[in-house]
């Protein structure tokens, strides 16, 4: 039998809460002074790139589509592999509502190694909605840190007029400050079941990731088909 949280009173409980609260708020209280540290940081200016988009080649400026702010998601791409990375397939499948950037002078697109066709036919079978461009003949992905074969990331940049520049980056555990997913997960008693999390004796707890929606299960769920 699955373990449970010790059952007491409201006011034990009210009392535990408010103690959880605290340290809650002060996490938040740091996030807001992280985002002001974010707000400071210096920024690189950006040689002036070609990249691919469903229309043909774009040039990096082109892509904010007259914005100024353009959020980037570096997206994993395997040349051999049936189904790209469950995580950034997962990932990106939960940003289904957009246009509320417009109103913060702002884009958000995938950018990934694939050639263009096959990242708009793979776009298409997970049903993703996002505006997909590939940098498989540019240096662009690798000088944001997401080469050829590697990893995934976020970057974001500034327009200014005709000039581009790189103001944040951010992968691994860091992109999970920008999805609801996780989140949501960690508000549950139980959180994300995965052994590498500290949680009491008897909780469930399984693999690192094994939670996860992995690609055929996106597709599955958003595909074409739904």
């Amino acid at each position: 039998m699955t373990a449970l949280p010790p059952v007491v009173d409201s006011a034990t409980w009210r009392k535990e809460l408010d103690e959880l609260r605290a340290r809650e708020k002060a996490a938040t209280r740091e996030l807001d002074a992280i985002a002001a540290r974010r707000r400071r940081l210096p920024m690189v200016r950006m040689p002036d790139y070609t990249l691919v988009g469903a229309e043909g080649p774009v040039r990096l400026v082109d892509v904010f589509d007259g914005r100024s702010q353009l959020i980037v998601y570096n997206h994993m791409w395997d040349p051999d592999a049936q189904w790209q990375c469950g995580g950034c397939t997962s990932l990106t499948s939960s940003y289904t509502r957009l246009d509320f950037l417009d109103n913060y002078d702002a884009r958000f697109v995938i950018v990934t190694q694939g050639p263009i066709e096959a990242a708009l036919a793979y776009a298409e079978r997970v049903g993703n909605r996002m505006t997909w461009y590939s940098t498989a003949d540019s240096p662009f992905g690798a000088d944001v840190d997401a080469p050829p074969g590697g990893g995934f990331a976020f970057n974001v940049f500034l327009r200014d007029g005709d000039t581009v520049y790189r103001t944040w980056h951010t992968s691994g555990r860091g992109v999970e400050q920008l999805t609801f997913t996780f989140p949501l997960v960690d508000v549950l008693p139980y959180g994300r079941q995965e052994e590498w999390q500290d949680s009491p004796e008897g909780w469930p707890q399984g693999p690192a990731y094994s939670g996860w929606l992995d690609s055929p299960d996106i597709a599955r769920l958003y595909g074409p088909d739904r």
